[in-house]
């Protein structure tokens, strides 16, 4: 079994995985009005379907031990935590399966959204601190259904993040 260490999320470590940007902390060009500043299009994706916003709730687990992983083939994937931190494992796109040597792992900052390229390898993310993550997952409508392979991984593929 491998172990991996959670990183902080930045652009030089995450490029390859997709995008991200800190919600919360905007910065750059902002439209702005006597009460607002609107910043547009920081993160865009593509898709001819209807796009799904779906709370997911994940407990935190004693020990994180990746056991098992999925890829949208087609289909990218964002995610939102809302109530902490959370702890978010990629993998690169990999046709026969996830290359279980080549994942890391990223701390991503509560309200920072995450957008992960067609074809990462990934699961549900995890909560930093708190008990239970509460997050969003943005996906076109019924991707978990019409393209998700998940996989099982072999005792000696499984991985054991540490923050």
């Amino acid at each position: 079994m491998k172990e991996i260490q959670a990183t902080p999320i930045n652009l030089k470590n995450f490029t390859k995985f997709g995008q991200f940007y800190p919600m919360a902390d905007p910065e750059g060009y902002a439209m702005c009005g006597e009460l607002f500043r609107f910043y547009p299009d920081r993160l865009t994706a593509d898709d001819t379907h209807r796009i799904g916003y779906s709370p997911i709730l994940v407990r935190k687990p004693e020990e994180i031990l990746i056991t098992r992983m999925e890829r949208h083939t087609t289909t990218w994937e964002m995610l939102l935590p809302l109530t902490d931190d959370m702890i978010l494992h990629c993998t690169p796109a990999s046709a026969d399966g996830p290359l279980t040597e080549l994942t890391e792992a990223f701390v991503v900052p509560k309200f920072t959204l995450v957008k992960l390229n067609a074809g990462v390898w990934h699961l549900a993310p995890l909560s930093v601190s708190e008990d239970e993550l509460k997050a969003i997952v943005i996906l076109p409508e019924c991707t978990y259904v019409n393209d998700c392979l998940v996989v099982d991984l072999d005792p000696e593929q499984q991985i054991r993040i540490v923050k």
